[in-house]
């Protein structure tokens, strides 16, 4: 038996080989909670045992085997020994190592596959308690009311007629219809390349993810444009994701914005079919103004109002959450920047007609993110009918509407500072990031994409694919070391296969842009914002429905990079479908 076989001989003999794959699946630097509460745990012994089978892969413990095996004499001649080995032994030996790691990651996966994420968990960024939470305060669209796709498709088909009939934009463009899965939010639009694409934590483009239209572009022309895949600080957005000031490129951070970029792409994929050449920048602001125009003008609003079980979403229990949130005493708000008949008729429609009776303050068109920046704007009361008062206001008042107005005015008002106060909103930047920066307040952001995330997350296909995908990587970084030509070759076959397999688990969420949290192993630029600018997030408000008002949310202590991963694993409450305490509902047995 020649040194190498006996190496691996020694090496697969016992149960350490587990324990890599065990490894790379906990030990996901940087991921978003969601994407790390499945990890199983591991004992004391088995991260010991682990430890040493890294030292193993690290070529540690290689050569004191093969020197009792081969009866060599010191480390050193094992080394050598090693070194001196024919490729196909190498090649052999890689593959053999290969094949057993793979065959342990199959055996783990109906273990982790036990460890399902449940979608109705809150996921906490940073340690918080509701029993410090007194006043808990809503933005409206997509947070107390939730719109079907129908609205996407309305809002995209009025703004394509505006761009036609008030743009002068060919009439060709009707051929086009909203696209339901093209693209996701959180992705970058560079204004004057007409580009929409995926952006990383550290502004890199994930290539594969750029597209001219309707259409992708190849990863070497977008590395020739960007003089590789990083976007410099003063190319992004700015802080509210928008392109102004030297910015060219455009975040699209909130769920209104699908109609847009689908809207942009469709119109760039129109005049690059018929040739036509046009101005990116301006057509940029065409569209940005025709999607404008849908709200502003009220078009969006009207329909809506006219037929309501068509366009919102009944059933993510607002009513509920907000009930219990007022038979526990708590004080509630609303600011939005939607006009009250719009508010007022959709509450009616989720809540009931005596929804203002639940809040002690409501706010309506308040202009945000300027509401919580601007100290101009004073509060102006509005009647049901919409009839404008001029009166000072003095006080706040339940049961009365206010338009405009201002954070600051708003505090003073209210007494209502720091972090006995929670916000919820979908938009991380209007809603929460001003809140969380400058005023203290406490932040939930609402991201209805998480339940299908994580579902798809839940599925054996995903688990099978990042199980491997992950031992792969263990064993390409760990073997990597071998530099001969014969070992370098079969290292190029794993990168290959590894590539392949990053781009299924992208397609597996999205087939354009992937996941709305990660840029393959890296967290998205969107990820990034939301772990800072969000205390807590879900998938929607009914998720406090699983929750007592004592309850303390904690962030899971994920290592980083220079951290040892041995300590036990902290699994967010509810993420494994473990069961909630039960508390006492409004119906009494």
């Amino acid at each position: 038996m020649t040194p190498l076989s006996l190496c691996l001989c020694s090496l697969l003999n016992n149960n350490k080989k587990k324990l890599l794959i065990c490894y790379n699946y906990l030990h996901t630097h940087g991921t978003p909670l969601h994407l790390v509460d499945r990890a199983p745990r591991m004992t004391r012994l088995a991260r010991l045992l682990e430890r040493n089978f890294r030292a193993v892969f690290r070529g540690r413990v290689t050569g004191q085997v093969l020197a009792q095996q081969s009866g060599a004499t010191n480390y050193r001649e094992a080394t050598m020994c090693t070194s001196s080995a024919s490729g196909q032994d190498m090649t052999n030996w890689l593959w053999s190592i290969y094949n057993e790691t793979k065959k342990q990651t199959e055996a783990l996966i109906p273990v982790i596959s036990k460890n399902s994420v449940n979608p109705n968990t809150i996921f906490a960024n940073n340690e918080m308690s509701l029993h410090d939470i007194e006043i808990y305060g809503f933005d409206y669209d997509y947070t107390l009311a939730f719109y079907s796709r129908h609205l996407h498709t309305l809002i995209f088909n009025i703004a394509r007629d505006i761009l036609i009939q008030e743009h002068r934009y060919p009439e060709g463009l009707r051929e086009y219809e909203y696209i339901p899965n093209f693209v996701v939010r959180g992705l970058h639009y560079d204004v004057q390349k007409a580009l929409l694409m995926k952006i990383d934590a550290f502004h890199y483009i994930q290539l594969g993810t750029v597209y001219r239209g309707l259409h992708p572009v190849p990863d070497k022309e977008v590395i020739a444009m960007y003089d590789g895949c990083h976007v410099p600080l003063e190319n992004m957005s700015d802080f509210y994701g928008k392109s102004s000031h030297g910015h060219t490129m455009k975040q699209f951070m909130d769920i209104f914005s699908l109609p847009e970029m689908n809207l942009l792409c469709c119109v760039n994929d129109y005049f690059m079919k018929h040739n036509i050449d046009y101005e990116p920048v301006h057509l940029y602001k065409d569209v940005k103004a025709a999607i404008g125009d849908v709200h502003v003008k009220g078009i969006m609003y009207r329909a809506v109002e006219a037929d309501m079980e068509n366009y919102i979403s009944y059933g993510e229990q607002t009513h509920a959450v907000l009930k219990k949130l007022y038979e526990d005493g708590k004080k509630m708000f609303l600011i939005t920047n939607s006009p009250f008949d719009f508010v007022d008729r959709g509450m009616n429609y989720i809540v009931g007609k005596d929804w203002r009776d639940l809040f002690d303050i409501v706010i309506v068109q308040a202009d945000k993110p300027g509401f919580f920046n601007d100290r101009r704007k004073p509060f102006r009361r509005v009647t049901d009918k919409g009839v404008l008062h001029w009166d000072r206001i003095h006080k706040l008042e339940k049961g009365k509407i206010y338009k405009q107005g201002n954070l600051y005015e708003f505090l003073r008002l209210t007494g209502w500072r720091g972090s006995k106060v929670l916000y919820f909103g979908d938009h991380i930047y209007s809603d929460l990031a001003d809140l969380t920066l400058k005023h203290g307040w406490r932040t939930g952001a609402i991201i209805p994409e998480l339940r299908k995330e994580i579902k798809i997350m839940n599925t054996e296909q995903y688990v099978h694919l990042m199980t491997w995908l992950q031992g792969l990587t263990g064993l390409i970084e760990h073997m990597q070391v071998h530099r001969d030509p014969a070992s370098q070759a079969v290292v190029q076959e794993w990168i290959k296969e590894r590539e392949a397999m990053r781009s299924q688990t992208k397609d597996i969420f999205n087939s354009q842009f992937g996941s709305l949290f990660r840029t393959y192993h890296n967290p998205t630029y969107f990820s990034r914002r939301l772990s800072r600018f969000a205390d807590i997030y879900m998938a929607s408000l009914s998720c406090l429905l699983n929750y007592d008002f004592q309850h303390t949310f904690f962030p899971r202590r994920t290592p980083l990079q220079h951290e040892s991963p041995f300590w036990p694993e902290q699994t967010s409450a509810g993420a494994l479908k473990m069961p909630f305490i039960p508390h006492r509902t409004t119906t009494e047995e």
